[in-house]
């Protein structure tokens, strides 16, 4: 029981109230839930990352922007090794990259506190050596799924693995996509993984498909693409998943877009503001961006676009990167997959 004293509420030298002493409850249908952890994990949400990519060579640059606000990317560390045409997905707290080329084909995971600044650790490695894999993520799992161990049609890849967010170590097989695919896109709701685009030397395809993130298995058909390409940029809502640009094989600014948690064919969205492939999407609840590439006349750009999710459109200007490269890849803290 707390003792309250009360000195007419002020002295009138004004060094003297109320004292309350001993252990005090309050009863309130109100209520503060105090912050805990490590402050890089308490940070605001809504930061996007991109790491990696080609210029004349291969990079290990990982820069971000702040996904609400417009502006240039900033310099946010490096990644464990240059690499190029990998995969990565996201927790609230952890960015991954995986995989990738430079000039050999890799295994790595490596990860980064998105909130924070600093080079990426190592988390683990994939099954094989690949590149050119699609990835999603809820909060707990990431899966990637297809890519190439090498250049020949017999090397494409239809497996998917997965791994645990907030643990590290090595990928784990969940089952098998469709048919054998390099450069695919994936996006994802808390629920569901959503795989985009891909080719199979010689063909380029216009197939989406789906999982349950939270079981094991092979793809389901979702629908179809509006056109076939591959190499696009993706992004998702919780409820609406994008699919952009690509390779047809000619560079295309075209923008798709799925409802998550229904099957159908792919509606017109709008349109990037360059044509380009080989570049990174990543989105939070509201806003998708999209993040260099290949674009035309046929050279690396350094530009960020930005479109509204939940309504359709053409892409906007939101700055640029802290260099122009292509076959980079992105995440963020408040995708879809985090609900």
């Amino acid at each position: 029981m707390s003792q309250i004293s009360v000195n007419d509420i002020s002295s009138l030298d004004g060094k003297s109230g109320p004292v309350i002493s001993g252990i005090t409850t309050v009863s309130s249908t109100g209520y503060m839930m105090v912050p805990a952890g490590p402050t890089e994990y308490r940070g605001g949400r809504g930061r996007g990352i991109q790491g990696g990519g080609y210029v004349s060579s291969f990079q290990n640059t990982i820069d971000y922007v702040t996904i609400s606000t417009l502006g240039d990317a900033k310099d946010f560390g490096d990644l464990i090794a240059t690499v190029a045409a990998h995969t990565s997905l996201s927790s609230a707290t952890r960015g991954f990259f995986a995989g990738g080329y430079n000039p050999t084909y890799a295994t790595t995971i490596s990860y980064v506190t998105i909130s924070a600044t600093g080079n990426s650790f190592n988390f683990g490695d994939l099954q094989a050596a690949y590149t050119t894999s699609g990835s999603c993520s809820n909060e707990t799992r990431g899966l990637v799924a297809g890519g190439r161990t090498s250049p020949a049609a017999a090397d494409y890849r239809s497996e998917i693995e997965y791994f645990n967010l907030s643990t590290t170590g090595n990928s784990s097989s969940f089952g098998e996509l469709s048919t054998k695919l390099g450069l695919l896109s994936g996006v994802s709701s808390p629920t569901r993984g959503v795989f985009g685009s891909g080719n199979l030397p010689p063909s380029i395809v216009n197939t989406i498909q789906y999982v349950t993130i939270a079981t094991l298995g092979n793809t389901q058909d979702f629908g179809d693409l509006t056109q076939a390409t591959n190499n696009t940029g993706s992004l998702s809502s919780s409820v609406r998943g994008l699919f952009a640009g690509g390779d047809t094989p000619s560079r295309i600014n075209v923008i798709d877009y799925v409802t998550i948690a229904s099957t159908g064919d792919a509606i017109d969205f709008g349109d990037l503001t360059v044509k380009r492939w080989g570049f990174a999407g990543y989105s939070s609840q509201i806003r998708g961006i999209f993040a260099g590439g290949f674009g035309d006349p046929g050279s690396n750009t350094d530009t960020i676009d930005y479109v509204t999710i939940a309504t359709t459109g053409n892409a906007a200007d939101f700055g640029n990167l802290t260099q122009a490269r292509r076959v980079l890849k992105g995440c963020s803290d408040a995708h879809g997959g985090l609900g």
